[in-house]
């Protein structure tokens, strides 16, 4: 059996079963036939997502993240405060922040 090379990248990136299963469409064990021929052990648990991640992860550029919940239970709604978030995520991503 050859492994995919889209699968055998998510599986070095430590992605877990069930999250390359969702994003290539193939069957479970499939993926977990090609961790185990690369000898890779499955993620238990999901990784946090990069600062680019993060940023292909809005829906719509707000600065609301899907998947993100903050940890006072509230998400920031003002705009000044969403464009602030923004800025300061892509000066992140661009080295700028010290």
């Amino acid at each position: 059996m050859k492994v995919r090379a889209d699968v055998a990248e998510l599986l070095r990136q430590g992605f877990n079963n069930t999250e390359i299963a969702e994003q290539t469409g193939l069957h479970k064990r499939t993926i977990a036939q090609a961790r185990h021929r690369l000898g890779l052990p499955n993620a238990k648990r999901r990784r946090k997502p990069t600062n680019l991640e993060r940023l292909y992860l809005e829906a719509v550029p707000t600065g609301r993240v899907k998947d993100w919940k903050p940890p006072t239970g509230r998400m920031p709604l003002s705009p000044a405060q969403q464009r602030a978030n923004r800025e300061r995520l892509l000066a992140a991503l661009r080295g700028d922040a010290a």
